[in-house]
């Protein structure tokens, strides 16, 4: 009887020890548990868990590199999972966490990265993120590394981005397009989704298809490649293609380097047809129909300019005629 009591009087030592761990607010380096929070939010319902407060006020704390990666990637989880509480954040706390990518650690940058761009799904903190587009884009064209690449070009395309980017953005085109060429697949994928949106605006077109490329710049369409970043390639070539067309950009006379994209894509040496008509039979039907999508519209480009050139030739004719005419007369 005398070790049953005592083995029960361990049992609730040690029932309260645990119970005092588990209801302690200190920091734990260890990543926050998704599944423990979904519990504690469905238990919970609409009241404050008060983990994303808790993380944050951690975060203003003086803490190692290790801590605040580790706070950071924490804080990234609970924003996907507490959207209410993260909306209930302030901006103050968007500019805390937009304040390490300034740190000297190349995993807290990506950390902070990555909870920017949690955030930046809440839509009233878009506008807030915009300020450090800046600073987004340095990070991504000054530092060769590809998660660093990844996960600033995720936060770049999950925001819109207004004009008066547009000459960072400019001056940022050949290092994006060199991550095209020779970054990591997942990296190429993401820039190639930025650089969709930028072709589809006026004042960025020409310097995108006048950017200069590598020799090899037609590998990308491999039938070889994964079928994501066929994809990808395929839309961006469609984009360009289309602006191409638009009265207000053939309303120009565009000159083009002759290592440019346009001429690897679109000049009279180009090979991108061949490449074209072999991923039509692409085992991926995605593929296949992004594939068709560009010829025709590389075709109706095509006709385009020769009803273009037919229109000049026929009024240089109609004016040379009347010259001849008042002559005579």
């Amino acid at each position: 009887m005398l070790s049953m009591a005592t083995g029960a009087g361990a049992i609730y030592l040690l029932y309260r020890t645990i119970q005092a761990g588990l209801n302690s607010p200190a920091f734990s380096m260890e990543p926050v548990s998704i599944a423990k929070l979904a519990v504690q939010q469905e238990n919970l319902g609409p009241k404050d868990s008060g983990e994303l407060r808790r993380l944050l006020m951690s975060l203003n704390q003086k803490q190692d590199e290790y801590a605040k990666s580790m706070i950071l990637h924490s804080i990234t989880r609970c924003v996907y999972l507490l959207e209410s509480e993260a909306s209930a954040c302030s901006y103050e706390d968007i500019r805390l966490m937009a304040s390490y990518l300034d740190d000297r650690d190349k995993d807290v940058k990506i950390h902070a990265l990555n909870a920017l761009k949690a955030f930046a799904g809440i839509r009233k903190f878009r506008i807030k993120i915009q300020e450090f587009v800046p600073k987004i884009l340095e990070l991504v064209t000054s530092y060769w590394d590809a998660e660093l690449h990844i996960a600033g070009l995720r936060l770049l395309n999950g925001l819109p981005l207004p004009d008066h980017t547009h000459p960072l953005l400019r001056r940022a085109m050949p290092a994006l397009m060199e991550i095209v060429q020779t970054g990591s697949s997942l990296a190429q994928v993401q820039v190639l989704k930025l650089l969709s949106t930028l072709a589809q605006k006026e004042d960025l077109l020409y310097d995108i298809l006048n950017c200069q490329v590598h020799a090899d710049f037609l590998n990308l369409f491999h039938a070889s490649l994964s079928g994501n970043l066929l994809r990808e390639v395929l839309v961006f070539a469609e984009r360009l293609s289309e602006g191409r067309l638009t009265p207000q950009y053939q309303s120009v006379h565009w000159e083009y380097n002759e290592l440019s994209l346009h001429e690897a894509l679109f000049g009279d040496s180009s090979r991108l047809a061949d490449r074209l008509l072999a991923l039509i039979v692409h085992p991926e039907e995605e593929v296949q129909i992004q594939a068709c999508k560009v010829i025709l519209s590389i075709q109706l480009s095509k006709e385009e300019a020769a009803t273009i050139s037919t229109a000049q030739r026929v009024q240089s004719s109609f004016f040379d005629t009347d010259e001849e005419d008042l002559c005579e007369s």
